[in-house]
């Protein structure tokens, strides 16, 4: 059981995790001490370990330990820059296969010394993090996108009729209202094709 990060205006704090650390491949004090134990317990008598061997083992331990938890700290505010912010999540599935997942990054927690975000209601590692996306460019993104789909289901220029008139000029209307960056994501085919419609509806109101 873990205990989830509190937000504060925005803002996510460090949290503590009651989860079992039992089958994992990491140690901690503890364990080095369990281990150091053992080790005297069971030495030859005959050719015992120097105190300053033992000291070694324990300040490199202590040193490990250390690179550890500021690695740790280190992701954890990696991880909390990206709280409301829109990511990308590469995800792979015990069977191999990839998947994209978007969203925004509601909260995260240090668990085991894994920083983790919890993106549309589930928990991800940190590095599985794709890609961190503006918001701006993904409103023109999607903008673009859908624009570009409606134009594609209209019939082509030539075979226009009055009975489009009222989708055209609502996709006229969308299109005008595009800033300049929004524009820029559309092909030049499709902003040439948005001028050919406009025209071929005068050009049949006028007959």
């Amino acid at each position: 059981m873990s205990l989830i990060a509190p937000i504060s205006d925005g803002q996510v704090t460090s949290t503590t995790s009651t989860t079992s650390t039992s089958g994992t491949s990491s140690l901690d004090k503890n364990d080095f001490l369990q281990l150091l134990v053992a080790q005297m317990k069971y030495q030859d008598p005959l050719e015992p370990t120097s105190n300053t061997e033992y000291i070694s083992q324990y300040a490199t331990f202590s040193e490990l330990e250390e690179m550890q938890n500021m690695s740790g700290s280190m992701d954890l505010t990696r991880a909390s820059a990206l709280v409301g912010q829109e990511v990308v999540i590469k995800s792979t599935s015990e069977t191999g296969d990839t998947s994209y997942i978007r969203g925004n990054v509601d909260f995260v927690q240090l668990e085991n010394g894994n920083a983790l975000l919890s993106v549309n209601d589930s928990l991800y590692n940190l590095d599985d993090v794709y890609s961190v996306a503006d918001t701006e460019y993904l409103d023109a993104y999607d903008t673009a996108k859908d624009f570009t789909t409606a134009m594609g289901l209209l019939p082509t220029v030539a075979n226009v009729t009055l009975d489009n008139e009222t989708t055209i000029n609502k996709l006229y209307e969308i299109y005008k209202g595009m800033s300049t960056y929004t524009i820029s994501f559309l092909s030049t085919e499709t902003t040439s094709n948005m001028q050919a419609y406009v025209e071929k509806l005068s050009e049949l109101n006028l007959a």
